[in-house]
């Protein structure tokens, strides 16, 4: 008989895993743009780069693992996971805008708490600070 659902706490994200052509590029993006911390590499039988793990903290992370074929990617209409949403502080929000743009990375769209990015692999990556208010300097 399984546990009630009631005594039971909610689950947690654990990890993230995104499959990218080019580990290296999106290593660059991942942890050299947006700051993740590195912590865990992964090598394949032969010794080369199959994995990098990113901190996303409270002990979740991003694992960003090496596709083992071209295609197909999924369209942003297609079922899926759309996005992965990153926290910033909101009084940061400008700050990474500079960032993102000085790194050559376009924000794509903004809502009042969100800015959405492509990493190098073409998937959308918001950064939010919802549900709290950008304080701007008045």
């Amino acid at each position: 008989m399984s546990e009630p659902l009631s005594s039971m706490s909610p689950p947690s994200v654990h990890h993230l895993a995104v499959v990218v052509r080019d580990l290296e590029r999106a290593e660059a993006f991942y942890a050299g743009v947006l700051g993740l911390p590195v912590v865990r590499r992964w090598e394949d039988q032969a010794g080369m780069p199959r994995s990098v793990w990113l901190g996303l903290g409270s002990g979740a992370f991003l694992a960003v693992e090496r596709a083992a074929a071209s295609g197909p990617t999924r369209p942003d209409e297609a079922p899926g996971w759309h996005c992965v949403a990153l926290g910033i502080a909101p009084s940061e929000r400008e700050a990474w805008r500079c960032r993102l743009a000085a790194a050559g990375v376009h924000i794509e769209r903004e809502s009042a708490y969100s800015m959405y990015a492509r990493d190098p692999e073409g998937n959308l990556v918001a950064l939010s600070h919802y549900p709290h208010v950008e304080e701007r300097a008045g």
